[in-house]
Formats: C-alpha cells, structure tokens, sequence
C-alpha cells in the first residue's frame, strides 16, 4: 500500500491482458479501455483482474485505485475501480479503467511487440499459434498473391496460448518462416488463453480473432496446425523441444507424512546420479523448510507458499533441463496445480508420484512422533488430523509402500520414468 493505493502484482495471463489495454492493442474507436466482468463486452471476452480476498478488503477501504505492478515491482498501470463482483474460486474481480503509468521494457523480441498502425487495408493478417509448416507457409504465399495484401504474421505468444513451444520460441519460429513468404512480416502480441492451463475455447479464439484482426480490414487467416515443418522452423523446434530424455523434469512426491515419500525421492536422487547422464537436485520437505523457506509457519497460507516456493525453483532447474525431485506433503490440489502449471510454463516435464501410503500406516511408523502431537492437539492443522488432505486423481504413479521394500517402490517410479519418455 502506497498512501492509500493499493499495490498488486497480477498473475502471468493479466499481466497479458493489461499490455493489451495499456499498449494500444485493441485501443480502437468502441474498444475497451479497462478490466470488465465475464459478459460485458457484447459477445467478446471480457479481459479480467482478480484480487485476493484480502486484497479485496484493502481495495475497499482504499481511493478506489489499483497501482499494478511487473514482477519486479515496477509500477506498469492504475486501474481506477467501478465495481466489483465475486468469482467462484472465492477471489474478487476487479472493473475499471485502466491508465498506463509505463510500458514492458524488457522481455525476449520486445521489439516485436508493436501495436496496429493503420487501417490495414492492404494487410493479410495471420494468428500464428505454432510453428508454420509447410502447408500453412504455401496457403498464405496463395492467399496472398491472390488478394494482392502483405501477410503480417502475428505471433500470438500470451500465456497458454502458443502450441508445442514457448512464447519466444513461437517468435523464432515464425521468424524462421517469414523468408518463405514474400514481403511477409512478423509481430507479437500477447494474448492469452482465458484458463492458460485449459484447452483452447471459443472465447479464445474471439480474442485472438479481434487482437489479430486490428491490423486488417479481412478476415483473420488462421494456418492449418500440424504437417511437416520447413527445415528452417523445426530446427527451432528441435532446440526449443529436445526428446524427452533431454528435457527438463520435476518429479513431485506427494502423500502424509510418514508415507515414505522423502525416502523414496532420496534413493531416486541416488538412482539418477548413479547413473550419470542426468543433472539432479533434491528439494526435500525438511530440507526446503531450513534453506528456503525459514520463518514459515504450518497455518495454509504459509504451507501454500512454502510448495509454491519449491514449485517456482523446481521449475526453473526444469527450465534448464535439469531434473528437480521434490518430496513435500503438498496436501492441496490446488497448489500442486499451480506449480504443474509453473513448469510447463518453463517447458519442464512434471510427473506426480502419489505416496498413497495410509494414515493408519503413517501414524503407526510416526518416528518423530509428531501424530502424537498432533492427536493431543500440540499441532494445530496437522496434515490427515486436523487439516485435509486432497488425494491427487491425476498422479503418473500411486504406491503404497505399506509392507513394501524401498528398492521396489523406487523401481516402480523408474519405469514409469522410462515408459513416459524421460529416462533413455
């Protein structure tokens, strides 16, 4: 809070969504001008902001103003408040116009990202949201040729939405491409899907449809996804997307405490180092609470940012084609959501290996006898006793180690590695 303006950094998709409204991109005569609520904008998707329920509280008691910020707590907007309404996850939408109080400096191709400069009456507009393989390259040098407009490939690069590569990777692609089509030039535009961890929808496809279609007066192309690439384009494929045994990995080992999760990544990390031909870090539970996330309570909030933490540094070993094994008790889908969801953003692998060992067994062993503590309340919000545990339905891989000996249960974990492509 800055006097009495409220502060926010918004997530990855409204970040997205702000640079369309504050960079000119869909700033045209009847267009929006700032965050609406879902079904306000005549059929089009609304481009929305939410707010914790905390934050929300802040808001009210505020100016009636919203200062957002880049991730580096550069102020990037103000958003002066109408209105509010509720969302069905509990956080609070936010309405107003929004009044840009800078621009996106930084970031790979920024030079790329250029707002509409003219009426584009002689502009073929394309939404590209893959690589162009050949068929799509010939379709837009026959389109173009027979209505005489200048194909203008729009990289559309916001948050989900580029197919089977990374925003800047949809970037170099398209840039590798553009030689093949005469007079052809590229921009970016970061429009994201509406869920960026969901399929492709109607909605988003109108999105794309109204950004891409600012720079033609026709009707938006959109290339045939799939076929065989030029050679040009999949060489950026190839760097962008090595084989799986190349990539970057999380294995993330959820379960109670005393399942046998922590021992099974521990000899894991031992297997994959063994072997060699892979970088390995372990991002234990304990471990993770001493070095990364010191002065953490055990109350929700402080549990969700402690896996948040280790998801975003996971991520980045992933990122970087390393492997990151990570064994916290991770007790909410949610959040085990968000850093499936932080990994692919970074390209990463993520297998969820669901140590389904249960409670009673767990209780039974309890070395450090803290279900002890926890029965005789000494432990508020103590996973499977006072505090739920969410069983996870989409795991790679469920193990009971009840009875089981550790050299079969990390076997186990190993070939579901090699069945699903990450180990050769």
């Amino acid at each position: 809070m800055i006097g009495n303006v409220l502060q926010w950094t918004p997530h990855q998709r409204e970040l997205d969504d702000l640079e369309l409204l504050s960079g000119g991109f869909i700033d045209g005569a009847g267009d929006q001008t700032g965050f609406t609520r879902p079904g306000d904008q005549g059929g089009r998707p609304a481009l929305t902001l939410a707010l914790s329920a905390e934050a929300a509280d802040q808001v009210a008691g505020s100016d009636g103003e919203l200062e957002l910020l880049d991730p580096e707590g550069v102020p990037l907007a103000r958003v002066h408040i109408d209105g509010t309404y509720p969302m069905p996850d509990g956080r609070t939408g936010v309405v107003g116009g929004v009044e840009p109080l800078g621009h996106h400096e930084f970031g790979p191709f920024r030079r790329c990202y250029r707002r509409p400069d003219g009426d584009g009456g002689d502009t073929l507009a394309v939404a590209v949201t893959a690589p162009l393989s050949r068929a799509a390259v010939d379709d837009i040098v026959r389109l173009a040729a027979e209505s005489g407009r200048r194909p203008l490939l729009v990289a559309c690069v916001g948050s989900g939405t580029p197919e089977g590569v990374s925003g800047p990777g949809l970037i170099r692609a398209t840039l590798a491409a553009a030689p093949l089509i005469p007079d052809a030039e590229v921009v970016a535009a970061p429009v994201a899907r509406r869920d960026p961890s969901g399929p492709d929808t109607d909605a988003d496809r109108a999105l794309r449809d109204h950004v891409v279609g600012s720079w033609s007066t026709a009707d938006v192309h959109h290339p045939q996804l799939g076929g065989e690439l030029p050679p040009a384009v999949q060489a950026v494929v190839d760097q962008e997307r090595p084989p799986r045994h190349r990539r970057g990995l999380v294995v993330f080992f959820t379960g109670l405490s005393g399942s046998g999760k922590s021992t099974i990544a521990r000899a894991l990390v031992d297997g994959l180092l063994e072997r060699g031909d892979r970088t390995v870090t372990s991002l234990d539970g304990d471990v993770v609470r001493h070095h990364l996330s010191k002065g953490l309570g055990f109350g929700r909030a402080d549990r969700e940012t402690n896996i948040a933490r280790i998801g975003w540094v996971s991520a980045e070993i992933s990122r970087h084609h390393g492997v990151a094994i990570c064994s916290p008790i991770a007790p909410f889908d949610s959040t085990r959501q968000q850093v499936r969801q932080m990994v692919a953003e970074a390209g990463g692998g993520f297998v969820l290996v669901h140590v389904a060992t249960p409670l009673a067994e767990c209780e039974r062993r309890d070395r450090k006898g803290l279900y002890a503590k926890a029965r005789r309340g000494e432990i508020p919000d103590f996973t499977g006793i006072s505090s739920p545990y969410e069983e996870p339905t989409d795991a790679t891989v469920r193990i009971d180690t009840t009875g089981r000996d550790l050299d079969g249960c990390v076997d186990e974990v190993l070939a579901a590695l090699r069945t699903e492509g990450w180990l050769a």
